[in-house]
């Protein structure tokens, strides 16, 4: 498996109703980010497929390194974008 792409060195704060099914971008590829638009085809990477229990606003990864997907653990400081 390759790399994926660093799309942004920040996270980004989203919306997101209870329940409402999400897809996160993993390759970092998306012009829709940070969800997917089908830009990793052909590729090894697949979206990851969410849901959260409790609506409001979550900050999600960019960077594509998290520990934590879809969500910012920090893991983007010092990275540039790719």
């Amino acid at each position: 498996m390759t790399d994926p792409v660093v799309f942004d060195n920040q996270p980004v704060g989203v919306e997101i109703q209870p329940g409402e099914k999400k897809y996160w971008c993993r390759c970092g590829k998306s012009r829709s980010q940070p969800y997917c638009d089908g830009s990793h085809r052909g590729t090894d990477f697949a979206p990851l497929e969410f849901t959260v229990e409790k609506g409001g606003r979550y900050f999600l990864c960019q960077c594509k390194q998290t520990k934590n997907p879809p969500y910012c653990d920090g893991s983007h400081k010092g990275l540039e974008k790719g």
